[in-house]
């Protein structure tokens, strides 16, 4: 690490629903700063004015607030390095701009749509690719082929232009990626990117971005590998604009995969599982994209499988807090290859944390389902029943399956556990046994087993029978937790009432 303060962005398109890779690269980042002291920055970078979607950055706000990655810069919060949305600088980019023009670094260029989309046809037909670059560029129609005049005409009499970047010729372009290592690329296979267009007066990404990482004083870019590409383009532009000096340093993040099969992890995929691929719910015009939170995961379950797609603590641990991956992350640790996403994971993900919750929180989350099914029930004794059942869920959705006869005597039976359990002497046994609940005083689950026991031995009848028998009146099948706690604490007069419905419906 330098001296240089550490200032990372995260810089997502606001162009619909933040998909979780795009999550994971701003946690990375976030962990980075916070490791080193640094600040977080969130900025908008909505320069595809085509691509703008409605409400997409107000859902990468309250995505960010949810999984408790806190912006210390950024169009809410504000900041010395303001404005932080692309489209409230278009002037900045501009004058940058003129100025790789002004020093031979680019040129304008007039070239219709049609006309390129042409040239692409034709390459095509001849099974080659076209490219906009020094082999082409000259048979263009652009400041470099046409005289200063001409260039001059067109754009007073208002033609659209653009202006590429003039890349040089067969240079090598070398970058120490933080994650990747030492990475060298060659010119000529590069092409003369677009930067600046007249028509929105905006510039494109690769532009916009390297100006402002440098006016944000931006020390590291981390982001996905898809963008290694454009390294040799973004390293030109600093040294074009000679700002090679206080150039970040760049480190490109391995891709999530889908679960099974080729490819990165997709909206597709997300569908054809049945999870989600995003952090929040995203209204589509056919129906809702599912986001984690809706989905019932907890936020630090979500931070902590996403911390683990990619980066390993060197360790056997796998469950982590926010504060402890900010102590132990390291970009070093980051792996260079894909990390497959595992759906089943993610669910024991939210399991474990969900285990690790204090039952009265767990407690106070399922009182609000409880008061949705019309249930009443003191917060102690739902915090208890939760601590009885909380390793056997995945979510607090799934609650209510495992915990219904706390709150309401079962309406329906198991037939499978009827038909095995409920025969023979049993039903008689039952309808005896009530008699020897009622004589239980203090109503402890060490009294009851000593009073149902003592019965089952006068009577002669197996053990397990009868407490099979005994559990399907209380709870309605053969599930659940301990037995006497579950009739201690549904109370001595419920229990009996419950037997004796079992002995009058069955």
């Amino acid at each position: 690490m330098t001296t240089r303060k550490v200032r990372v962005r995260f810089a997502p398109s606001p162009t619909g629903p933040l998909h979780i890779g795009g999550v994971r690269t701003a946690l990375f980042n976030y962990l980075f700063a916070k490791k080193h002291g640094g600040d977080f920055i969130l900025r908008i970078e909505d320069t595809d004015s085509t691509r703008f979607v409605e409400g997409a950055e107000e859902y990468i706000n309250e995505s960010m607030e949810w999984l408790g990655m806190t912006i210390d810069e950024g169009v809410k919060q504000g900041g010395e390095y303001g404005p932080y949305k692309q489209s409230e600088r278009r002037e900045i980019y501009k004058k940058y701009a003129d100025q790789l023009v002004e020093t031979g670094w680019a040129y304008y260029a007039f070239d219709t749509p049609e006309e390129l989309d042409a040239l692409r046809a034709q390459a095509e037909a001849e099974k080659k690719t076209f490219a906009y670059d020094m082999h082409s560029r000259c048979n263009m129609k652009n400041s470099l082929s046409l005289s200063e005049d001409e260039v001059k005409q067109r754009m007073e009499a208002g033609e659209p232009w653009v202006i590429r970047f003039k890349m040089p010729e067969d240079t090598d372009v070398q970058t120490n990626d933080m994650v990747r290592g030492s990475v060298t690329f060659n010119t000529n296979t590069l092409d003369d990117k677009v930067l600046y267009k007249s028509a929105d007066k905006l510039p494109t990404y690769h532009l916009a971005n390297i100006v402002d990482d440098h006016l944000m004083d931006i020390s590291h870019v981390i982001r996905g590998e898809e963008w290694l590409p454009s390294v040799p383009l973004h390293i030109m532009l600093y040294r074009a604009l000679k700002w090679e000096e206080t150039m970040p340093q760049f480190a490109h993040l391995p891709l999530i995969l889908k679960p099974t099969g080729k490819g990165k992890l997709s909206k597709r995929d997300g569908d054809k599982g049945g999870f989600p691929v995003f952090p929040l719910n995203w209204q589509l015009e056919d129906g809702i994209a599912m986001g984690y939170r809706e989905s019932g995961y907890f936020p630090e379950a979500v931070v902590n499988l996403l911390a683990l797609l990619g980066w390993n603590p060197g360790t056997e641990q796998e469950l982590f807090s926010m504060d402890e991956l900010v102590e132990l992350f390291s970009i070093e640790r980051v792996n260079k290859s894909g990390a497959r996403f595992d759906p089943d994971k993610a669910k024991w993900f939210n399991q474990q944390h969900l285990v690790r919750k204090d039952d009265a929180e767990l407690a106070e989350l399922f009182l609000s389902e409880l008061s949705e099914k019309g249930m009443k029930a003191e917060p102690g004794f739902v915090a208890q029943v939760v601590g009885l059942v909380k390793e056997r869920v995945n979510f607090v959705s799934e609650l209510w399956e495992q915990t219904a006869f706390f709150f309401e005597a079962p309406v329906e039976y198991d037939p499978k556990v009827v038909k095995k359990r409920w025969k023979g002497d049993v039903p008689a046994f039952m309808t005896e046994l009530t008699v020897e609940l009622e004589k239980v005083s203090g109503w402890k689950a060490d009294d009851i087993k000593t009073a149902i026991s003592a019965q089952i031995e006068a009577k002669g009848l197996g053990f397990g029978l009868v407490m099979n028998a005994f559990r399907l009146a209380l709870v309605g099948g053969g599930f659940g937790p301990d037995l006497m706690t579950i009739a201690e604490m549904i109370g001595q007069e419920e229990t009996i009432k419950r037997v004796n419905a079992a002995v009058e419906n069955l």
